[in-house]
């Protein structure tokens, strides 16, 4: 059970129009996903519902199975920035590989957004597991797993590092003199297995002293990962029973390495669809499924579970066989925990499928039934927060904030207002010190 001042943390992941795939059919513009104004109007609405963050994904890769839906296809620091001059106070999560980018220029980008937002940027920092990717990087094929979660590892102490090396007090200004104290920036001199950075960033420590970090992995590793350095968890469990395990697991996991496990917050992923009556929301989900016809759905499916159409009954549940395979497999381990735990609670291939293959948790009924299922998760300790994905954006974040937002306060579980201005305000997180500023001069630039 939780404390009664424990209080409810919301996101909104922006996946293009909405996370179901016939999002972009019901729109005005198909093409909304690619201009700023979506953005910004998804990004406003958050606003107003005092959510803690907006969660951009990012797709360095295209597919074949993506022809039927519409995909996060924008950079996402380009568009945070963008968000940062239009709104004031939710927070900007973007999403990046540490597996395709370079740890000086990705700390640079988001220590920028951190200074231009005032303190709201977070860095989801992933290893990208399909396997398209490495084509597009120079790589013959993509990294095994336990190197992609090394390399990660030692890319993030890179960039925090590199967020450190300004001490907070560098920067002076003592009018006509001087605007920064060289003594206060120091080198990093990292030199490790995956990089070699001298540093510093040719700009002073940011507004929150370090990005928030973010992770999304459901591996051994990378709940390892997530458990040394992330204070934000995007979690993929679609059970209540798996999302406790999860939360004890990951709370755990960070006391191991000698951290507050108050400092990491669990957010589920929950796709939702929201009617005034229960078999409106389900009427709503059916008459999207029927708009994106099944094709979609059952490729991207395929694609997961890495068979082909021959070798599975759609109408029939999952063959243990291929279960067992998957979980022995080295895949997005969120994926497969999400995809087994729908297949033994018998949902045949094809409903797996429309359930958009088992990623996320579908929360379908009503303002009351979605506050619910959120309080209940919240209060049974399996979740600090929901990273919420509407069917249709923007339209199901506004029914959202207008109908189950006020229900969420009423119950004592989520702020009226905002009570500060950074991200790390938002979470309950402290601004971390720099691991330079007792050191003495000496070594400085």
């Amino acid at each position: 059970m939780t404390s009664p001042d424990r209080q409810l943390h919301l996101g909104v992941n922006i996946y293009a129009d909405g996370i179901h795939a016939a999002a972009w059919r019901t729109l005005e513009d198909p093409l909304a996903h690619l201009t700023l104004k979506h953005y910004a109007e998804v990004a406003r609405e958050a606003e107003r519902g005092t959510f803690d963050v907006v969660f951009m994904a990012d797709v360095p890769a295209w597919g074949e199975d993506q022809t039927g839906r519409a995909n996060p296809s924008l950079e996402p620091t380009v568009v945070l920035g963008g968000l940062a001059a239009v709104t004031e106070r939710v927070g900007l999560v973007g999403t990046l590989s540490t597996t395709f980018n370079d740890p000086y220029n990705l700390a640079r980008r988001f220590s920028t957004l951190d200074h231009v937002s005032g303190g709201r940027a977070a860095w989801n920092a992933v290893t990208t597991y399909a396997p398209a990717a490495a084509a597009n990087f120079g790589l013959p094929e993509l990294p095994e797993h336990d190197d992609r979660y090394a390399r990660a590892d030692e890319f993030i102490e890179v960039a925090t590092k590199l967020w450190d090396a300004w001490e907070d007090d560098a920067y002076v200004a003592e009018l006509g003199e001087k605007l920064v104290e060289s003594g206060r920036i120091h080198p990093i001199d990292h030199r490790g297995e995956h990089f070699t950075v001298r540093g510093p960033l040719p700009l002073g420590r940011s507004p929150q002293g370090r990005p928030v970090l973010v992770q999304a992995g459901g591996s051994e590793q990378g709940k390892d990962l997530a458990a040394r350095w992330a204070e934000l968890v995007f979690a993929a469990q679609t059970t209540l029973p798996e999302a406790q395990r999860f939360y004890a697991e990951m709370k755990r996991r960070t006391a191991a390495y000698g951290r507050d496990p108050q400092t990491i917050n669990i957010m589920p992923g929950l796709c939702t669809v929201i009617g005034s009556t229960e078999e409106e929301a389900r009427a709503r989900k059916t008459e999207l499924d029927e708009i994106a016809g099944t094709e979609w759905a059952v490729a991207r499916m395929l694609t997961q579970l890495g068979v082909g159409p021959d070798e599975i009954d759609l109408d029939e549940r999952l063959p243990e066989s291929l279960l067992v395979s998957l979980e022995k497999g080295g895949g997005s381990r969120g994926f497969v925990e999400a995809i087994t735990s729908l297949a033994r609670e018998g949902h045949t291939a094809r409903e797996i499928a429309l359930l958009g293959a088992g990623m996320h948790r579908w929360a379908i009924g009503t303002p009351e039934q979605i506050a619910d299922t959120i309080e209940h998760w919240f209060r049974e300790g399996a979740a600090d927060g929901f990273n919420l994905m509407p069917d249709v954006l923007p339209a199901g974040l506004t029914t959202f904030v207008d109908e189950v937002v006020p229900l969420l306060r009423q119950r004592g579980l989520f702020r009226h207002e905002y009570a500060g201005q950074t991200l790390r305000d938002h979470l309950g997180l402290p601004r971390p010190a720099s691991r330079y500023a007792t050191r003495d001069v000496v070594g400085a630039l």
